[in-house]
């Protein structure tokens, strides 16, 4: 992405996430100051005894999922897979486990979580799983879900009763699904309250984006619009204060003046940077100061710096 210039000090915050022994989450799962989700739906048996993996049943993988709208029909990687089943949000049909995997704390956390829920757990080689996952390292282990469902735009917009106002991140043409994965990622960690997607010419939740995102795409609220420029005119009709990351951006994103009021920070794709018209809606283009001798970052790197600042300087 090119979302940032010469000269200048590159003062953006370092993300930072809590992660507990061997990988695992120690947040909440549930929303920011809300009461630790069950993990299973009413009347769910608690986590108490652990599966034996040999009480799995052997079974190949069956057919990939088609996906039609937002995507993430198909969980790849373990911290993903762990944090589908204890968001319980959506329905999980099936879980798939390499049969040759070395012991860890969290196969065993995936494997009591989906016997507690009911969900199948099926003990497959690595050839067969290799054959469904559709991500260069699945770390053994694919589930398959219903798909995301996205939420209208107006609701991302709409202030959340003793919440604070909404900090929106809009994806204008990043095709690339590490990328898009890892923004999902920090926008999570960061308290971003909604991502808005366009329909077309734009990377959806993908495996890839679910491996990388590592579980982020179960709490973060997602809205999918026909076009980014409409979508910032009805953004901006709703209150929201539009901010652009381009290289050639007016100001520096050190530099912005935030208030209380919901704000919306708009990435473009990496290497083209923000579209014209894109660029002309948005209330103000910033841009990221660079003092070394490249000109570019990549764009979830961007990302997470414009991120960090926009929640430092709203705070």
């Amino acid at each position: 992405m090119s979302a940032a210039r010469r000269p200048g000090n590159n003062r953006g915050g370092k993300p930072a996430s809590q992660r507990g022994p061997k990988g695992a989450a120690t947040r909440s799962t549930g929303p920011k100051g809300a009461a630790p989700r069950s993990a299973g739906p009413k009347g769910a048996a608690s986590r108490s005894a652990k599966p034996t993996r040999g009480a799995r049943t052997t079974a190949p993988p069956a057919r990939q999922v088609r996906e039609k709208g937002l995507g993430g029909a198909q969980v790849e990687g373990r911290q993903a897979v762990r944090e589908l089943l204890l968001s319980g949000a959506r329905r999980i049909h099936e879980v798939f486990i390499a049969n040759d995997m070395d012991h860890a704390e969290v196969l065993d956390d995936i494997a009591e979580l989906a016997h507690d829920l009911k969900v199948p757990v099926r003990e497959v080689t690595r050839r067969q799983l290799d054959v469904v996952s559709r991500t260069e390292a699945s770390q053994g282990v694919v589930a398959r879900a219903a798909e995301l469902v996205d939420v209208d735009l107006d609701e991302l917009c709409t202030p959340a009763p003793n919440r604070p106002a909404p900090f929106l991140v809009a994806l204008d043409g990043v095709t690339d699904p590490g990328n898009l994965g890892a923004l999902i990622r920090t926008a999570e960690c960061a308290g971003v309250t909604g991502v808005v997607l366009p329909k077309h010419r734009a990377v959806h939740v993908t495996p890839t984006v679910t491996k990388a995102a590592a579980g982020a795409v179960e709490y973060v609220p997602m809205a999918l619009v026909g076009g980014l420029p409409a979508a910032i005119t009805a953004m901006r009709a709703r209150g929201v204060w539009v901010v652009g990351l381009d290289a050639g951006g007016d100001e520096s994103i050190h530099a912005l003046r935030l208030g209380d009021e919901p704000v919306c920070l708009v990435l473009g794709a990496e290497g083209a940077g923000l579209s014209r018209l894109v660029r002309e809606r948005c209330d103000v283009v910033a841009s990221i100061p660079m003092a070394g001798r490249l000109g570019s970052l990549n764009v979830s790197v961007a990302g997470a710096l414009a991120i960090y600042e926009i929640v430092r300087r709203r705070s």
